[in-house]
């Protein structure tokens, strides 16, 4: 038996860590959503918190093109997605175009930066959603050709990732069984000893021993 939008959920919590901020132990990227629209007010406080988040000189080199279902933008951006994901992704009710300023405004001089902090205001994004009781998941299986002619988008911006989201849906409405197993399988992390470091390959010690 397939498991319920509810009990992914459960099952995709993180473990509980002291002093970590709940929302970011909740949020996980979902494949499934229900059918049922997210209101503009709700859209609207998730880039008002994406216009907080950090950048370099404060360029704030993020823009996003957002597309709520039936409007010809979000067809654009499902035509360009590849096979295997445009199924689960027409099920979102809502897609966001995630582009960054590749220059720094002042000189025009290049911005090295530029994704990095796309990157900080995309999770910023993520992290609202979650707060709020919405689902999202990144992808960047999409034909970025496909995507820069669609939407006429200037050679001095950068395409990072298209984000699906709205309210999370059952697995079982996915189509393909592969997509359900994903949906359905406990997340996992690589433990914090193969990721942070005091010197070069020496894991960095949090405790004293």
């Amino acid at each position: 038996m397939v498991l319920s939008a509810t009990e992914v959920n459960k099952l995709k919590q993180a473990p509980a860590v002291e002093g970590v901020l709940p929302v970011i132990l909740q949020r996980w990227s979902a494949r499934s959503y229900a059918d049922r629209d997210v209101p503009l007010s709700e859209l609207e406080k998730l880039f008002e918190a994406a216009r907080w988040a950090a950048s370099a000189r404060n360029e704030q080199p993020w823009r996003f093109i957002v597309a709520t279902r039936n409007s010809p933008e979000y067809n654009k951006m499902l035509d360009a997605m590849l096979d295997f994901t445009r199924p689960w992704a027409s099920t979102a009710p809502v897609l966001i175009l995630c582009l960054a300023y590749t220059r720094f405004s002042p000189d025009g001089s290049p911005n090295p930066f530029h994704l990095y902090d796309l990157g900080a205001a995309a999770t910023t994004i993520m992290l609202q959603a979650s707060a709020q009781g919405l689902a999202s998941r990144t992808l960047a299986s999409f034909h970025s050709d496909a995507l820069r002619k669609a939407f006429a988008i200037p050679a001095d911006f950068a395409i990072g990732s298209v984000i699906a989201l709205g309210y999370q849906g059952d697995p079982s409405a996915l189509s393909d069984k592969q997509l359900v197993a994903m949906e359905t399988t406990l997340r996992t992390r690589k433990p914090l000893n193969e990721l942070v470091f005091s010197a070069w390959g020496e894991p960095a010690k949090f405790q004293c021993k």
